[in-house]
């Protein structure tokens, strides 16, 4: 069986990039198809001869702001050639399931969401470009881009034969935009490589996470700084810059860090903080692994993996606030590292390699018998 990988943009590590990583174990011949692609940061994970690129690659040098190509997005996935392939696998948060296959040739996609800035979050990208300098201008043009996109995306959505959702969350989103059915897989964590730890904990708190702003670092940010509290921050991103100048001296930012000095921090942190509302969120279950609790905000994919009052707490509002009032009330109570340990095994890389083998060997539909004329 030939197979293919495709994702849309290897351009930093997360979470999507990880579990795109499992896939490329599982399938260590399948080349993978991406629309831009930088060596430096992800070349060891995904090696250079492995991946093909689109033909935006060759921009790529002009700027690192991917908006800037945002509307050629949709024409560039539809020129990728598959004809040559039994099974397409695409890890997809914006794009990739729209990619066109033959009749003849499986195409899987797993959605790790549908994508946020045309749908649910589209007022908060366009109040963002208001803000700008001669902001009316990208407002007008995004305003228009992001209309023509979406059109795309409903009209593009039956093309794989399976549609897999990274958490239920995610299911909803791919009802109410979609109007498709999906099946629930979990994304795959190294429960393996995150041994637990019953030592005792230090005095900071942590976060793991790309820095951009709908991850809502800040609202962490604000309320260790209030609270005087030590956060350290481990990862990087296009929003770091912002970040470190409203932290305070409680605030230590890490940067990206190699796994052995991440497992050490998770060990060590008093618990992990997620602010953000996220489809899934992988980082929390390696905290967890680690026997490390989890404040999170109380919605999206947090509820799914983090169960209240025994592996974590939560904060009702998303305000530096309420994370302040639920940090307050975290240090007031006790929680057994050995049921945090307990409650990730069900979020473990085999459960995903099986539930991604078996789909593999599924007839497909007849949902997308003409795709590759759309």
């Amino acid at each position: 069986m030939q197979v293919a990988l495709v994702h849309e943009l290897l351009t930093m590590r997360g979470g999507a990039e990880r579990t795109l990583k499992v896939l490329a174990d599982m399938f260590p011949e399948a080349p993978i198809y991406t629309l831009l692609y930088d060596e430096r940061k992800l070349g060891d994970w995904f090696p250079k001869e492995r991946v093909r690129t689109s033909r935006l690659q060759k921009y790529a040098w002009i700027s690192k702001n991917h908006h800037l190509y945002l509307r050629r997005f949709s024409k560039a996935v539809e020129s990728f050639d598959f004809s040559g392939f039994d099974l397409v696998i695409s890890s997809s948060s914006a794009f990739v399931h729209g990619i066109k296959t033959k009749p003849g040739t499986k195409h899987i996609c797993y959605v790790h969401s549908p994508a946020r800035y045309l749908w649910d979050r589209t007022h908060d990208v366009l109040e963002q470009a208001k803000n700008r300098l001669l902001g009316f201008l990208p407002y007008t043009y995004l305003t228009h881009v992001m209309c023509m996109l979406r059109k795309w995306d409903a009209s593009v959505a039956d093309r794989p034969d399976v549609l897999i959702a990274a958490s239920n969350e995610v299911k909803r989103r791919i009802e109410l935009y979609w109007r498709r059915e999906s099946e629930v897989i979990y994304p795959p964590v190294e429960v393996a490589d995150f041994a637990l730890s019953e030592a005792k904990r230090g005095d900071s708190y942590i976060i793991v996470s790309t820095l951009v702003p709908y991850k809502r670092i800040e609202l962490a940010i604000e309320a260790c700084n209030k609270l005087k509290r030590n956060l350290k921050i481990i990862g990087d991103g296009p929003y770091r810059k912002k970040l470190e100048k409203i932290a305070g001296p409680t605030i230590e930012f890490l940067g990206y860090q190699k796994h052995d000095v991440l497992v050490s921090e998770l060990q060590n942190a008093k618990a992990f903080i997620f602010p953000g509302e996220e489809d899934f969120g992988i980082a929390p279950v390696e905290a967890m692994a680690c026997g490390t609790p989890v404040i999170a905000y109380g919605k999206g994919g947090a509820l799914e993996t983090v169960v209240g009052g025994e592996t974590g707490i939560f904060f009702k509002e998303p305000t530096s606030d309420s994370l302040a009032k639920a940090i307050e009330e975290f240090e007031g109570r006790e929680f057994d590292a050995k049921k945090c340990r307990e409650r990730v095994e069900l979020f473990s890389r085999k459960r995903f390699e099986e539930g991604i083998l078996r789909l593999r060997y599924q007839r497909p539909t007849n949902n997308n018998q003409n795709r590759s004329d759309q």
